[in-house]
Parts: structure tokens; C-alpha cells; sequence
């Protein structure tokens, strides 16, 4: 199966997928997947924040071994770390790998100088999380993000299934009608394990050097890279 075939096969079958359910679609979306793709060929590249917690719970529904990557990129807030081993030890058979870059910080500081985060960003971004996932996806058809369409301008446009020019495979979003409610509510309803970073007002956690957390209502990703004018890390642009 081809990454191009399989995006046709998308657009015969997505009416029979709806988001009018009470989780928009989530489940339909990600039970074909995994029943299109072989195990080894899908991953879910996770950030463990709210909206990968309810991923992660629908998938282990449907795939309970499901592969599961964390870009571990050294730079994570200590409680980041603590909810990946609270979801680990809550779904055993989840095969969490932490994928780090090739790159130590000693290494980068010692190529690029100290706190590479602050002078180039873009640059950081590229060696701690856009080149490992390219090497993760490198031998898969398609991975699955926790992009919602709420999140930003940028992710307005996001369909349940994409075809990424970026990573040249199948980008598929299952969230993308969620609002930051039903992702809340779905966390209570499940009694779920969360990053505690969540309740100090930081909607979208990334690396402790580039995320503040935020005090008005909008954009979630405003506290992350701010005052730079920087909205992503680069996964999910081309």
C-alpha cells in the first residue's frame, strides 16, 4: 500500500466519517487507520499534553500496543516526563519510545554556541524535533497528530487526513472539531493522568526554555516562543 493510494481511499470513504458524535469522529478516524495501515508502518508522535491524553486513551481502545514517539529533546519540563511515566504505568502495553536527536546539548552548544533556543529557534526546533521525526517516519506511511483546528490560525485548515509534503506520508487528525472544553471534559469524564503544568495556565507545553504560560483566552500556542513571532516548531509546517 502507497501513501498515495491510501489518500484516495480517504476520499471515497470520508463521508462515512462524522464528527456530530460525542467525540467527533475521533474513534472512526483513528479505527481506520489502524485497520488501513500494518503496525509497523503508523505511528502516533505524541507530546503527552491534554489533547495526546485523549488520543492516547481512544487509541489504546482500539490498539493497546499501539507505538507511540515522544521527541525527547533534553529540554522537557520535569512534568512532562512524570505524566509519560504516569501513562506508561496506567497502559502497560503502550510501546512509548523516546526518541532523542543525534545531537547532545553539549554538542549543539559546542557547534552553535550556548542556548542555541534563544539566538535561532527555528534552528533548535530543527535538530531537537523536526530531524528526529523525519528519521522515525522515514520507514512509516503515516503518523498520527493531536492537531485541533481551535488551536491557531495555522491549523485552521486541518483535515483528518493530510497528505504531508513535509515528511512525505499520510498526517492524520483526529481531534481536529475538538474544542478545548470537549478535550477537558473527556479528561474529567475519563479520570485521566495530565501534565500538572496545565492547571498554572500553560495550554501548550513544549521545551521549558520556549513555553510561558498564558493569562487571556485565544490562541493556546501564545505562550509558546513569545514575543518572536514563532508559532511552530516546524513538524507541521512545510
Amino acid at each position: 500500500m502507497t501513501s498515495a493510494v491510501t489518500f484516495e481511499k480517504w476520499n471515497q470513504i470520508s463521508g462515512d466519517f462524522t464528527y456530530d458524535d460525542e467525540i467527533k469522529g475521533a474513534r472512526s478516524v483513528l479505527e481506520w487507520a489502524y485497520n488501513s495501515y500494518p503496525e509497523e508502518e503508523i505511528v502516533y508522535a505524541s507530546s503527552f499534553g491534554a489533547e495526546a491524553i485523549v488520543l492516547i486513551d481512544i487509541i489504546r481502545k482500539i490498539k493497546k500496543d499501539a507505538h507511540i514517539v515522544f521527541l525527547d529533546t533534553g529540554l522537557h519540563f520535569p512534568e512532562t516526563y512524570e505524566v509519560i511515566n504516569q501513562i506508561q504505568a496506567r497502559y502497560p502495553d503502550l510501546r512509548i519510545e523516546k526518541k532523542e536527536p543525534e545531537m547532545s546539548l553539549d554538542e549543539q552548544a559546542a557547534q552553535y554556541g550556548s542556548a542555541l533556543w534563544l539566538r535561532d529557534p527555528n534552528q533548535c526546533c530543527n535538530i531537537r524535533k523536526v530531524i528526529p521525526l523525519q528519521r522515525t517516519l522515514t520507514a512509516k506511511q503515516a503518523w498520527i497528530s493531536g492537531l485541533r483546528r481551535e488551536q491557531s490560525p495555522t491549523r485552521a485548515n486541518t483535515e483528518f487526513i493530510n497528505k504531508d509534503e513535509k515528511f512525505k506520508n499520510i498526517k492524520i487528525c483526529p481531534l481536529i472539531h475538538w474544542s478545548w472544553d470537549d478535550v477537558w471534559k473527556y479528561i474529567r469524564d475519563n479520570d485521566l493522568p495530565y501534565n500538572v503544568l496545565h492547571d498554572q495556565q500553560y495550554p501548550s507545553i513544549g521545551c521549558f526554555p520556549c513555553t510561558k504560560p498564558v493569562n487571556s483566552a485565544g490562541d493556546s500556542r501564545a505562550g509558546r516562543w513569545s514575543g518572536s513571532g514563532k508559532t511552530e516548531c516546524g513538524l507541521h509546517v512545510r
